[in-house]
């Protein structure tokens, strides 16, 4: 089966054995997050930046454990796979990109997703004056990777899908490449990175980020994200 619809499967199969939306929830605030990462978020934000998720995993489990957290707020829009409890308690998800009645026609992605419209969508209300920074480690983020221009930057998790792909043809992306191997070199590499934008040595302009933090585990053990730093 395909990620989306097995998600909402495996949900229907726990929820058959007497589990709740609100177990689920409480396993969800167990999982760890690497303090980097948390460190990365906080003071990006902090920095007047404007982080964004996009994920292929559902709104039910990123907003679960970015809320448990404590960094929810630091982030001004969430895509991903819509959740929502039903009448009988069962929590469902459903595909962002419904392949059936509005599919989104992209031959690098899951029929469920394709992340490159949605960072065009972001790019789109820019109007070409921020900057973007991608961060991702699976296959679905090669799609809106080879959607960023110069100036931007992409930072894919080493010898994860991603990385792979871009490895396999550097020239076909625009933007600078910055590989990172855990969350200590992703929350340093991210801001120099914004600091870089920040502090540019000629004239300055607005930025913004994308990180993606909330993948599948079985495929993007990571996540993603957007920023922007007006100046």
């Amino acid at each position: 089966m395909r990620w989306n619809p097995l998600m909402d499967r495996m949900m229907a199969e726990l929820h058959a054995q007497g589990r709740s939306a609100d177990d689920i929830r409480e396993c969800l605030r167990s999982a760890p997050l690497d303090a980097h990462v948390l460190s990365a978020i906080r003071t990006a934000s902090a920095l007047g930046c404007d982080l964004r998720v996009v994920s292929d995993a559902n709104a039910f489990f990123i907003e679960t454990v970015l809320e448990h957290h404590g960094v929810l707020g630091c982030f001004s829009e969430i895509s991903t796979n819509p959740a929502r409890v039903d009448g009988d308690g069962r929590l469902r998800i459903s595909p962002f990109h419904d392949p059936d009645s509005s599919p989104h026609g992209c031959s690098l992605c899951p029929d469920n997703m394709c992340k490159g419209k949605i960072i065009e969508r972001i790019q789109a209300t820019a109007n070409g004056k921020r900057h973007f920074i991608y961060i991702g480690d699976g296959r679905g983020d090669y799609c809106p990777s080879l959607k960023l221009g110069e100036g931007d930057y992409v930072m894919p998790k080493e010898n994860h899908p991603l990385w792979n792909l871009i490895s396999s043809n550097t020239q076909l992306l625009k933007a600078e490449v910055h590989p990172w191997k855990n969350g200590e070199e992703l929350e340093k590499t991210l801001l120099k990175l914004v600091n870089k934008v920040i502090n540019p040595p000629a004239q300055a302009s607005q930025f913004e980020c994308k990180c993606d933090m909330s993948n599948p585990v079985s495929t993007e053990v990571g996540h993603h994200q957007a920023l922007r730093v007006p100046h």
